[in-house]
């Protein structure tokens, strides 16, 4: 990028009570606006691959907000120029957060940056603790909050009566204003009151943490399929688009069943960790 040689005319600023500008929020902040700001560097003394060191520091840039959604990467030969890399090496890398759904190719537009992308263990926890951990801070629209019928395969999971009535609470969880999940959970009758502003605040185990209900265990099974119509509607996706799918029977440490969810996730913006180990 060449400088420009001419300083334009800034108004004299008034004397204000705001407080002085902060470099490093100013330097983050005209990273996201021009990413061609965004400090980036490269040890050729390490073992680690170029390519790799360069998308994790844009993977990092992307996670932590410097490089927002919308912000364009600029053009593969100018960033390679300017870390001394060959034009394969950056393409590498920018191919690997294309792969992850980070970054998006546009025709006409150029490499352009989606969204981060959220990453979830598998272990019993609630959505909203993982997301409030991974510093998204988390907001929830409770779409419905009644008592019905509890469907057979629920039944089944509960342990319960066919036809026995059911908590049915259905929500949708949201990051940075746009949708993530949408969550369908039933819960035995004489478990909790929840109203929907609690189910708003915070995550269901938390209030089932405050209520003195000790989770122990889960039996879960994930899987994956297409949107229906409504679902797209819902979580802001394109006609067909990919779902991954969790459902879960939860039990407390008395081995009673207090929970049957069956949730479903934005797969360009969510994924399920496995940590996998060997059989001696």
């Amino acid at each position: 990028m060449v400088p420009c040689r001419y300083a334009p005319l800034v108004p004299k600023r008034e004397p204000t009570d705001e407080p002085m500008d902060d470099p490093t929020r100013d330097a983050a902040h005209n990273a996201a606006r021009d990413p061609a700001r965004l400090p980036l560097a490269v040890d050729r003394a390490s073992p680690v691959p170029l390519y790799f060191q360069l998308a994790r520091q844009l993977e990092a840039a992307i996670e932590d907000g410097t490089l927002a959604p919308g912000s364009l990467l600029g053009n593969e030969i100018e960033l390679a120029a300017r870390l001394g890399l060959s034009r394969p090496t950056v393409r590498q890398a920018i191919q690997s957060l294309v792969d992850k759904g980070m970054l998006v190719r546009r025709r006409g537009v150029g490499t352009q940056v989606v969204h981060s992308r959220v990453a979830r263990p598998l272990e019993l926890s609630s959505l909203y603790d993982d997301l409030l951990a991974a510093g998204l801070h988390p907001t929830t629209r409770v779409l419905h909050n009644a008592r019905a019928d509890a469907p057979a395969e629920v039944a089944a999971a509960l342990g319960l009566a066919d036809a026995e009535q059911v908590a049915v609470v259905r929500r949708l969880r949201l990051t940075r204003g746009e949708p993530m999940a949408y969550l369908c959970n039933f819960l035995p009758c004489d478990l909790l009151e929840l109203a929907d502003g609690e189910l708003e605040a915070t995550g269901l185990y938390a209030l089932m943490r405050q209520r003195g209900i000790t989770l122990h265990s889960a039996q879960q099974t994930v899987g994956a399929r297409t949107a229906t119509d409504e679902e797209c509607g819902l979580l802001a996706e394109p006609p067909g688009a990919a779902l991954l799918t969790m459902q879960r029977t939860t039990y407390d440490d008395r081995g009673r069943p207090v929970e049957f969810a069956s949730h479903i996730y934005r797969a360009s913006r969510y994924a399920f960790e496995f940590r996998l180990l060997v059989r001696g």
